[in-house]
């Protein structure tokens, strides 16, 4: 089966989607299919240009068995709702050369469209059609109802219902869709979608590299000189739909208590805002992201893992952070209301408390930490869920065979 995957952000981006769109692209080629991607040149999540890639060039490598083509992409420096927008559309417009002639040259069967960006979603049709190819849109996150929950677009007037207008026509128009929750995928039918016709597709735990370990254990004890028995631990991108001054504020609140240390490892666009806030305060670190390999030991460090979230982004994105917190085996705290996805996601295996309140997540960390049987409880069931609900190659499993079940059909419709 021959597969072209349209997806902005890449490995060897380290969090977000780029993992997972890399991961199903080499996975795939692993199991005897041609994949090639068309991926924006890598800046997630630093906004920055990664080293060994050119501003204002494209390029084509091979990366663990996949063709994977680069284009020029403008990349803000500062993030908000009509810079994204320009990035995004300028990936599509990047693209766009480059997946026609691969329409005639490599004629693929299936065409994948990852959102975000839905603005690259034209040109995927456009390409699917002229290939003759089935098309999937696989939504990682509702971008347009996100940008608007957490304030980077205006929610109301002609541009807002233009963009609206648009998602809705996107999302009709393709042969399949996808997402990565059940509260996701009801969303795409609320959009208008046939429920026969949305998929879900989770994200991923890297249950072998991610194991359930002590605290102590962990290498970066020693390395970031932490003393404290407990450690509540955020690690991911920083930008505004996490909600992450939250955990400022907990540190802020809980700043008495000498048995707990704050870790915010991560990159994004408001770290610097967020340490200026937490300047004076001896119970918090900032960190940069770590490499992918120490993955394992970084999730270990945790006593508690902290998943802060917007309320109004709640049952438009899935942390795809959440499932390697999970296969570590130790509990979260999650800022999510009842009822929603979220929370339903974590019931059992930590505690889900109102989003954006300082006060219950505050009191979260302290009960799990208080409470050992609850504790115990709650990193068993974490661990087992991940198994269970998140395994690697069971969900590429299912993926492949929707793939291909696709490009059967398209075949019988051409013989």
């Amino acid at each position: 089966m021959r597969i072209l995957l349209f997806s902005n952000l890449y490995l060897p981006e380290p969090t977000g989607i780029g993992p997972y769109s890399g991961g199903l692209a080499s996975e795939l080629v692993r199991r005897g299919h041609e994949v090639i991607v068309i991926a924006a040149n890598p800046s997630y999540p630093f906004w920055k240009l990664f080293d060994g890639f050119n501003a204002w060039r494209w390029s084509r490598r091979s990366e663990d068995g996949v063709q994977v083509h680069r284009v020029p992409v403008y990349i803000p420096t500062k993030v908000g709702g009509a810079k994204r927008i320009l990035h995004y559309g300028g990936y599509a417009a990047a693209a766009a050369p480059i997946a026609l002639t691969l329409a005639f040259r490599f004629r693929p069967d299936v065409v994948i469209a990852v959102v975000p960006t839905l603005m690259v979603a034209p040109l995927a049709l456009l390409t699917a059609k002229v290939a003759g190819a089935a098309s999937l849109l696989h939504v990682q996150d509702f971008e347009v109802e996100a940008g608007f929950a957490t304030g980077q677009m205006n929610g109301s007037g002609k541009a807002a219902r233009a963009a609206f207008a648009f998602e809705r026509r996107c999302i009709g128009a393709f042969d399949q869709t996808s997402s990565i929750s059940p509260e996701m995928c009801a969303k795409l039918i609320e959009k208008g979608r046939d429920p026969a016709t949305v998929h879900e597709l989770r994200n991923w735990a890297e249950i072998d590299a991610v194991t359930p370990r002590s605290t102590q254990s962990s290498i970066y004890r020693e390395l970031w000189n932490i003393t404290t028995p407990h450690v509540a631990l955020y690690s991911g991108s920083i930008a505004k739909k996490q909600g992450i001054e939250t955990i400022v504020e907990v540190a802020l609140a809980l700043k008495d208590r000498t048995d707990i240390t704050f870790i915010l490892c991560g990159n994004g666009p408001t770290r610097a805002d967020l340490e200026a806030s937490a300047a004076g305060l001896s119970n918090i670190q900032f960190r940069d992201l770590q490499p992918k390999e120490e993955l394992g030991e970084l999730l270990a460090l945790a006593t508690v893992h902290l998943l802060p979230q917007k309320r109004d982004a709640a049952d438009l994105v899935l942390p795809s952070k959440l499932t390697n917190m999970l296969a570590s085996g130790k509990p979260v705290v999650a800022g999510a209301d009842f009822g929603c996805g979220l929370a339903r996601e974590v019931e059992g295996c930590g505690l889900a408390v109102e989003p954006e309140n300082t006060a219950a997540m505050a009191m979260g960390i302290e009960r799990l930490l208080d409470d050992p049987v609850l504790y115990a409880a709650s990193a068993a069931e974490a661990r087992r869920r991940a198994e269970q609900r998140w395994a690697r190659d069971a969900i590429i499993d299912r993926f492949e065979a929707m793939l291909t079940g696709m490009a059967e059909t398209r075949a019988r419709k051409f013989t």
